[in-house]
C-alpha cells in the first residue's frame, strides 16, 4: 500500500475543505480518497473520481457550481402575512420527494414545495433575522450588525418583524390562508407575528444557497429580498 497527497480537482463540487487529498493505493484495487464527503453539499450527487499521477479528478461537474438563487412567489390575499419560524404543522414537505435537506438543492426543493403549499419558507441558521421594509413594496428577511455602541446596521424603524429561529428557518404566510389550511389563532405566541401589506403577489428571492453566501459576515446579513409584484 502506498500513500500519497494529490491535488483535487473537484469539477464545482463541495466535497472537501482542502485542496489535496490522501490517495490510498491498493494492489489491485481502486484507489482509496481520503478527506472527501460521499455527497456534494450542493448537488447531493456522489462523486466519481479518476485519478491520475498528478491529480484526483471528479468526473462530472456539479450541475450548480454557483450554488442556487431559490425564487418563489405566494399570494397574500388578505393582506396580512403571518410571520414566524415554523409553520409546518400546517404547511411541510416531502422528505421522499427532496434531496438530503442538507444540501443545497434539498434545501431548494424543500422551499419550493413549500411555496406550493402557499408558505415563504427559508433556511437561515440560527441567526434570529427580522423582516425590514425596504420601500412601498419591497422588503428583506436579513440579520443586522452592531457597532460598538450597539446600534444595528439596519434602523429598527424599518423592522416589521423579529424571528425567532427555534427551526432555523422563516415561514411566512398568508394568514387568513393559513388559517384555511387548519391554522389556529388561539395558539399563536410570542414569536409570532401577524404584519399588514398591501395584498398582492409576492416574490421572495432567497439567497443562503448560493456559493460563498456568508450567514455570520461582518456587515449585514440579507437572507431573502421580498417584493410586490402584482
Amino acid at each position: 500500500m502506498t500513500i500519497e497527497r494529490l491535488p483535487l480537482q473537484a469539477n464545482g463540487h463541495l466535497i472537501s475543505r482542502e485542496t489535496e487529498v490522501e490517495v490510498l493505493r491498493l494492489d489491485g484495487r481502486e484507489p482509496y480518497i481520503a478527506g472527501v464527503a460521499y455527497h456534494c453539499t450542493v448537488c447531493d450527487r456522489q462523486p466519481v473520481f479518476r485519478t491520475t499521477d498528478s491529480a484526483v479528478q471528479v468526473r462530472e461537474p456539479c450541475p450548480y457550481p454557483d450554488g442556487i438563487t431559490t425564487k418563489i412567489t405566494i399570494n397574500v390575499t388578505s393582506g396580512k402575512l403571518l410571520v414566524t419560524d415554523d409553520l409546518r404543522p400546517v404547511f411541510n414537505w416531502d422528505d421522499n420527494a427532496i434531496a438530503d435537506y442538507n444540501s443545497t438543492l434539498g434545501q431548494a426543493q424543500a422551499v419550493e414545495a413549500m411555496a406550493a403549499a402557499g408558505c415563504a419558507y427559508g433556511p437561515v441558521g440560527n441567526s434570529c433575522p427580522g423582516l425590514y421594509r425596504t420601500g412601498p413594496d419591497s422588503y428583506i428577511i436579513a440579520s443586522p450588525r452592531y457597532d460598538d455602541d450597539d446600534n444595528p446596521s439596519i434602523p429598527e424603524s424599518t423592522r416589521l418583524a423579529r424571528i425567532c429561529t427555534d427551526l432555523w428557518a422563516y415561514s411566512i404566510a398568508d394568514l387568513e390562508h393559513w388559517k384555511a389550511k387548519g391554522g389556529d389563532p388561539a395558539r399563536l405566541g410570542w414569536t409570532d407575528t401577524i404584519v399588514e401589506v398591501p395584498r398582492g403577489t409576492y416574490q421572495f428571492t432567497h439567497h443562503s444557497g448560493e456559493r460563498g453566501f456568508d450567514r455570520d459576515a461582518v456587515e449585514t446579513v440579507t437572507f431573502a429580498h421580498v417584493e410586490r409584484i402584482a
